[in-house]
């Protein structure tokens, strides 16, 4: 459950299955010495015979393990190394069996590989085989940049983006949620709710959501062309200049509703200073009289799970938080330490934007009965990678374990459903003044208040 290694990684054997070294041979009565000399010098020459290269016929595309070892170039050393760190890592060892993972890489090595871009190549159409869209190639400036994410900020325009089924079977469209409070987006009058088209040209449907965002990111001080289409507006093109923005994964605010003072507790990624930054909102509502916190985990995809066990941790006093199971099956309970941060009433916003890390968080607060949850049903990845730097700046993400909530509900591909579902039709930006979604959680959490229930 890391985001990243830093233990040293055990041998792996590239011998294949059933091959086996020199044996030692039998015999069933003691031997004469003419016996004894020509066996000595046959297993000398079976021992040698292992370790020379043979020649081989042509044709047939064979190797030994050693020369070719030998005869890797830099490239193909890259593809070898991301080969043997998902060969040694990955949640489902049965799965590689099944595609011939080791094949695989033998066919890999037998294609041209001399430059970077060939290897990364080489190394994604690996990982495609496997079919888990988690485990993925990182290319330097998408590692650089997932890396920056972690830590709470990132380089680009400030957009926050999600898939929304198209109208008349025009499948997914990628829409803005809003754009980051002083960001350029932000100045340059973006709408939430606008379609996004292209991004220096070339179309969104073909970059898909992650590439796009990829795409929109870059170093401060450079520019990007986006066209995009606003709701019930025209088409248009902005050139927009990159700065570093400040994601503000916590939004904290307190408010009276109905003669009682709620706070308002936002988390849009589990990033590294997020539990600092939630301990600090929770003391903050201590001290303005907070009656109940609604805890809006809308639209967060996630981030470091290690965030998100700690913010639980807060949460939860002495509850367990998630289970985990690793690639040999074996389980880990996490359990919280003893106290919370916020004893009082607590009620969570989730809907399908709510994935991992939020999922283990809001399936811990749903299992121990510290917290309902309201919204709609969550996005269900059951699945926890971790960052794998290489040694050219790119680097692996590597899906290593599954995760089950406290009472064993396994939610890869399913989701959690919320204790109630709430009406009418989600509010594209999550906060805004429009989010009636909000209202009624907030409604909501006044009657749990008045009903007396802190669970």
């Amino acid at each position: 459950m890391r985001e990243s290694t830093d233990r040293p990684d055990p041998p792996v054997s590239d011998q294949p299955v059933g091959a086996r070294g020199p044996q030692p041979f039998e015999t069933a009565a003691p031997a004469s010495r003419l016996g004894w000399l020509a066996r000595r010098l046959l297993a000398t020459i079976l021992l040698v015979s292992l370790w020379l290269p043979l020649p081989l016929p042509q044709g047939t595309g064979a190797a030994l393990a050693i020369p070719a070892a030998l005869a890797l170039s830099d490239a193909q050393q890259l593809v070898v190394e991301a080969w043997r760190l998902v060969n040694q890592s990955y949640v489902d060892p049965e799965r590689l069996e099944a595609i011939g993972w080791r094949r695989r890489r033998q066919k890999t090595l037998e294609q041209p590989i001399t430059t970077s871009v060939q290897a990364w190549d080489a190394i994604e159409s690996l990982l495609s085989s496997i079919g888990d869209p988690y485990t993925r190639m990182l290319r330097p400036a998408e590692f650089a940049v997932l890396q920056s994410n972690t830590r709470g900020r990132v380089s680009g325009v400030g957009l926050q983006l999600a898939l929304r089924e198209g109208s008349r079977g025009e499948g997914q469209r990628i829409v803005v949620i809003a754009p980051l409070d002083g960001s350029p987006a932000a100045a340059a009058g973006i709408a939430s709710g606008s379609e996004l088209l292209a991004v220096d040209g070339s179309p969104v449907a073909s970059l898909g959501l992650e590439g796009t965002a990829a795409r929109l990111r870059g170093p401060a001080g450079s520019d990007v062309l986006v066209r995009l289409r606003p709701p019930n507006g025209r088409e248009r093109e902005l050139l927009l200049e990159r700065k570093d923005v400040d994601l503000r994964p916590v939004r904290a605010e307190s408010h009276r509703i109905d003669g009682h003072r709620i706070g308002v507790l936002r988390i849009t990624q589990f990033s590294e200073p997020v539990p600092a930054q939630v301990r600090e909102a929770l003391e903050d509502f201590s001290r303005e009289g907070v009656e109940g916190v609604l805890l809006d985990l809308r639209n967060n995809s996630g981030g470091l799970v290690s965030a998100g066990l700690a913010v639980a941790n807060g949460l939860l006093d002495g509850d367990a938080i998630v289970e985990t199971r690793d690639r040999g099956g074996l389980a880990t309970s996490q359990q919280a330490g003893p106290g919370t941060l916020w004893e009082g009433p607590l009620l969570t916003l989730v809907n399908g934007g709510t994935a991992s890390a939020s999922e283990i968080l809001a399936g811990a607060l749903q299992d121990a009965a510290r917290s309902r949850l309201v919204g709609a049903r969550t996005f269900g990845k059951g699945l926890i990678q971790t960052l794998i730097p290489l040694g050219d700046g790119s680097g692996l993400a590597v899906t290593v374990a599954r995760y089950l909530t406290p009472s064993g509900r396994d939610i890869q591909a399913v989701g959690i459903e919320p204790d109630l579902s709430l009406s009418g039709e989600e509010p594209l930006n999550p906060g805004g003044d429009d989010d009636v979604w909000l209202r009624e959680a907030e409604a909501e959490l006044v009657g749990q208040i008045e009903a007396g229930g802190s669970r």
